[in-house]
């Protein structure tokens, strides 16, 4: 495969698998009467975060890496401007025209998954790039893995956005994507998403921990080990990642005081910057520097207290997981990721029952070095990085384990989707067919 746009990629290619690319491109060859040779596939993976839980609204540092499953959007240019759509998950076939006029969703109940498209041509048609063509396509995610914490929604609106801007011939950076997809999630769709995302989906590179500076938007990149790298086959990287699925869906943030958490980090910080005589500073943690923090947290509320001590333990932990990233010490960073699970819990105070429940299912699994929640917290998932040679084995128990604790739950996730064993992965890109493939 030849991929264009996206970051440059490094490490044995994982995903998609050449079985996947086939299925979407025949699609697109039966809804567009193409060969399928002209289709082109907008592959955009899903994301987590290791480190850097719930203080990426505060401008703190975050990490990310991309998996090695996502969102595949096949695709051929139309004729004209008309854009044909169907996907694999959802009934129907969108029909519009990129020369429409788009306006921004007035009710987030009104969302549905025709808005992601629609929302790519209003982005690229208010930034100021010309769209002549739209695209006939096929888009396939991965069956329950949508609200879970893995950013699914960014991955599709990047494909959309990477799909247009391949037929029209514009030349966009990723970094300019990144403020595309944002202005999708904030402008069409009226959401409060920042830039953790599509940074994550954009910038990711295989064999390398991403680090978004989210104060600067500024990425920065720490690769793994070089010796514990060389010590493994093929280079491959000597961990995998578990997802495990709570069943849990629905969105929770309101219902459990999730925005009363972002108002109480800023309140912190505007206690903590009145204390310091910084009073006109914007109230966000990430202006409070540490020394002020340790010398003025007495003034702070116990709530507001627990959620500095949250926002300034995490970035601790963001800095010493990139030296124990880059000397291969998964077990420092395993217990990185557990801690920053647990502050998580009782600092941060999210997580629902369930959520918690699978947090600790998964630490007790054999070979898991550290886990925390995917996400929010609410709903999802929750990660946690394994010995590769114990990942099957960790998989099964905590499958079995989960549903003994929730069987009701554990009913309403495909039985192939329950836990994942996943591996790192690359930035988002196209993907173009290989010519010695031809007929």
């Amino acid at each position: 495969m030849v991929a264009s746009g996206g970051g440059a990629g490094g490490g044995p290619s994982r995903w998609p698998a050449a079985e996947e690319l086939d299925i979407v491109r025949k699609k697109v060859a039966e809804i567009s009467g193409r060969d399928e040779q002209e289709v082109r596939v907008a592959a955009c993976p899903y994301r987590i975060c290791p480190l850097g839980a719930h203080i990426d609204h505060q401008g703190g540092v975050v990490t990310a890496m991309t998996i090695n499953y996502g969102v595949l959007l096949g695709f051929v240019p139309s004729n004209g401007s008309e854009v044909l759509l169907q996907s694999g998950q959802f009934e129907g076939v969108i029909r519009f025209r990129v020369d429409d006029l788009q306006k921004p969703i007035d009710k987030p109940e009104n969302i549905n998954w025709e808005s992601y498209a629609r929302g790519a041509v209003y982005a690229l048609q208010n930034s100021g790039y010309d769209l002549r063509k739209g695209i006939i396509g096929y888009i396939s995610g991965v069956k329950g893995l949508d609200s879970s914490g893995l950013s699914s929604s960014a991955a599709v609106g990047i494909a959309y956005l990477l799909a247009l801007e391949h037929v029209n011939d514009l030349v966009i950076s990723p970094v300019d994507n990144i403020q595309l997809d944002k202005y999708i999630e904030n402008k069409y769709l009226g959401l409060k998403n920042g830039i953790l995302d599509p940074s994550a989906i954009l910038l990711s590179r295989y064999g390398y921990l991403t680090f978004m500076d989210c104060k600067t938007a500024s990425p920065s990149y720490v690769c793994f080990s070089e010796l514990s790298k060389s010590q493994q086959p093929q280079g491959q990287l000597p961990f995998k990642i578990l997802l495990a699925f709570s069943g849990l869906q629905h969105n929770l943030p309101k219902k459990s005081g999730y925005n009363t958490r972002v108002f109480e980090c800023k309140e912190a910080a505007r206690a903590l910057l009145h204390a310091s005589g910084c009073e006109d500073t914007p109230n966000i943690l990430c202006n409070v520097d540490p020394a002020v923090y340790e010398a003025q947290k007495c003034v702070l509320e116990e709530n507001l207290s627990r959620r500095a001590e949250h926002y300034f333990s995490e970035m601790k932990r963001v800095t010493k997981g990139g030296d124990a990233w880059a000397r291969g010490n998964l077990q420092e960073l395993g217990q990185l990721i557990t801690a920053s699970g647990r502050s998580s819990i009782l600092n941060y105070e999210c997580g629902s029952k369930e959520m918690i429940q699978l947090y600790e299912i998964l630490l007790k699994a054999p070979g898991v070095l550290g886990a925390r929640f995917s996400g929010a917290g609410f709903r999802g998932c929750c990660l946690a990085i394994v010995e590769s040679q114990r990942a099957e084995d960790a998989a099964a128990y905590v499958r079995a384990e989960y549903e003994n604790a929730q069987p009701e739950l554990v009913s309403r996730i495909p039985a192939d989707r329950r836990v994942l064993v996943c591996e790192p992965g690359d930035s988002a890109r196209v993907l173009l067919p290989d010519p010695h493939l031809r007929s």
